[in-house]
């Protein structure tokens, strides 16, 4: 049986967009057959994400700011801001604007450090946002010229920083001051600053902790070097998530290196931020593609890099979790074996090289289900050649009977 919010439904049963179903760990195939779904669907369990938020609230040391560009869907808001994440890494005029219909009284963290002097301006006087961040002397006058002398002002310089060879994206590539501008700009900043602090990014998919240490140190030196105090550090994102090939240590150790980096440079008593994105919201989220077609090795499905599954493609290389599941319900014959996948655009870019390992009977119909799909699935999906829609089911994954009543 799956269960709705307002009552139970036999399998099968067709209804009206429900408004959240309910199913046990070991019948999910099973309810992906029951939905059926004929276009990409996501599975949105609210609970993941709650949970996630509490991982991070309890263990980093300092305030958490949701990266909003990671999933700005209006369900996620709502549940970071019920689980008590009050603070959002903004990056535009309409991100702000999402986040304030949301949560009105959140803080916003205006992270991105190039902006339009009419965004700066929106975003002062219409918006209450008063956290700005800059990596060169142009967006500092630029953002003290359109907040008009503004003397309540929190300013972060986003330095950038080393290479770091663990990261899947390295940040610093297009964003940060190196080192002696830095401190140029450190100093310019602190007499317009009611507080001033320092933003770093080690890249994204960072699956080294210690990378947060030498980015903590390094920001030592540079304060050290300046000669001024600074009030906040944000040490950005970069918090990894389980995919393919990759098994990052558990976020708490993560949080350990950190804690001790700053005890360690002395930076423990001043305000802490983190930006976390992709580590907060991959997990709430599943996506259910079908194959419409197979051709040798090559399945066709109906959703890909211009839709969902940008990180597959093959310039990014990520690759979610993944499972089969069968329209007919019969069991995956065995053995496996190598495919590629391709999106349902009428462009050969849109391809997902893997190896994707799938049953040898794999057919069109099939749905394949791509797991930890929160984090910039729906953000980076686009409108081209007409492939944009997608829809969402909210979800509640219960564990098995016997570990519940353990």
């Amino acid at each position: 049986m799956l269960y709705i919010e307002s009552g139970v439904v036999p399998l099968r049963k067709k209804t009206k967009t429900p408004r959240l179903f309910s199913y046990e760990e070991p019948h999910f195939d099973e309810f992906v057959r029951f939905l059926s779904p004929d276009k990409p669907t996501y599975l949105f369990d609210s609970n993941a994400l709650k949970a996630r938020a509490k991982d991070f609230l309890s263990g980093f040391p300092g305030d958490i700011a949701y990266a909003v560009k990671c999933n700005p869907t209006r369900r996620v808001l709502q549940t970071l801001s019920k689980s008590g994440i009050s603070s959002f890494d903004v990056a535009s005029l309409e991100e702000i604007r999402q986040v304030r219909k949301v949560n009105p009284a959140a803080t916003l963290y205006y992270m991105n450090p190039v902006k339009t002097p009419e965004s700066i301006r929106a975003a002062y006087y219409d918006y209450d946002v008063r956290i700005f961040v800059l990596d060169h002397r142009d967006e500092l006058f630029k953002i003290v010229r359109e907040t008009s002398l503004a003397q309540d002002l929190d300013l972060y310089v986003r330095v950038a920083l080393p290479k770091n060879p663990s990261a899947q994206t390295d940040f610093s590539s297009k964003f940060g001051a190196e080192f002696d501008q830095a401190l140029e700009l450190l100093k310019l900043a602190r007499p317009v600053s009611r507080k001033l602090g320092i933003s770093f990014h080690v890249g994204t998919q960072s699956m080294d902790p210690q990378v947060y240490d030498r980015a903590i140190s390094y920001v030592a030196k540079m304060v050290a070097s300046a000669g001024i105090e600074i009030d906040a550090l944000d040490v950005g994102g970069g918090f990894p998530v389980a995919y393919e090939g990759l098994q990052p240590v558990p976020l708490a150790g993560y949080f350990q290196v950190i804690r001790e980096s700053l005890k360690k440079n002395r930076f423990d008593d001043l305000h802490i931020l983190c930006e976390p994105g992709r580590a907060m919201v991959a997990d709430s989220t599943q996506l259910i593609t079908r194959v419409e077609l197979r051709r040798g090795d090559l399945l066709y499905i109906n959703d890909g890099v211009y839709g969902g599954l940008v990180e597959m493609a093959s310039w990014c290389g990520l690759i979610n979790p993944y499972r089969l599941v069968t329209r007919e319900g019969s069991e995956p014959a065995e053995p496996c074996r190598s495919f590629r996948l391709t999106g349902p655009t009428c462009d050969s870019l849109d391809m997902m090289a893997g190896p994707f390992l799938l049953p040898e009977s794999v057919a069109m119909g099939d749905w394949i289900v791509f797991q930890r799909a929160g984090a910039y699935s729906q953000s980076c999906r686009s409108g081209f050649n007409g492939f944009a829609a997608a829809d969402v089911v909210p979800v509640q994954v219960r564990p098995p009977l016997s570990r519940r009543t353990e």
